[in-house]
């Protein structure tokens, strides 16, 4: 079991004074079992920008990969070793493992696809890998993202692929998008 992620909200008391309101584990996490154990920490999300910067938690009512259409969300996913569970990745199970976080329509799985998890969502993403390593699968290319790297995702068609015998841990902003196209 992994170390889970600590959460620190900071507002403002009666006075007006900076002070922290909530120091705890995240209270959201999510496991997807069809991939391995994925886990999702729901860190913070907004259904509008600009921000409502007092607004309480909303994270229990993330149900989705998307963010709220014209919001935002945070969160933490560690990708398990896909060696795990990726033999038994049919299209259905694919599809299924998206639907297990709200998003069956995101998958993109076919039989010409790289990755069974291929998946494309209507967002602009922002990765940093926090820990280990993940492959960055697109339509015609691959790329090893190691901890520090950033990854801009433009709601293009793509996959992550844990190819190693660790964990891999990637801290992502969801910002929902539309394309021009």
């Amino acid at each position: 079991m992994h170390k889970p992620i600590r959460r620190i909200v900071t507002g403002h008391d009666a006075k007006g004074v900076a002070v922290v309101i909530e120091d705890r584990d995240a209270p959201n996490v999510r496991t997807v079992e069809l991939r391995g154990g994925l886990t999702m920490s729901e860190l913070w999300v907004s259904d509008r920008s600009p921000m409502a910067i007092d607004a309480p938690d909303a994270t229990a009512s993330v149900k989705t990969l998307q963010p709220p259409a014209g919001g935002n969300v945070f969160r933490v996913v560690r990708f398990p070793p896909e060696k795990t569970f990726i033999h038994n990745l049919t299209g259905e199970k694919a599809r299924a493992a998206f639907g297990a976080v709200g998003s069956a329509e995101a998958s993109q799985h076919s039989e010409n696809v790289r990755h069974p998890l291929m998946h494309k969502t209507k967002t602009v993403d922002y990765g940093l890998v926090l820990e280990g390593e993940i492959w960055l699968v697109l339509d015609d290319s691959e790329v090893l993202c190691r901890q520090g790297d950033v990854i801009i995702q433009r709601g293009t068609n793509h996959a992550w692929s844990n190819r190693s015998d660790n964990d891999c841990a990637v801290a992502f902003i969801l910002i929902d998008g539309e394309h021009d196209k």
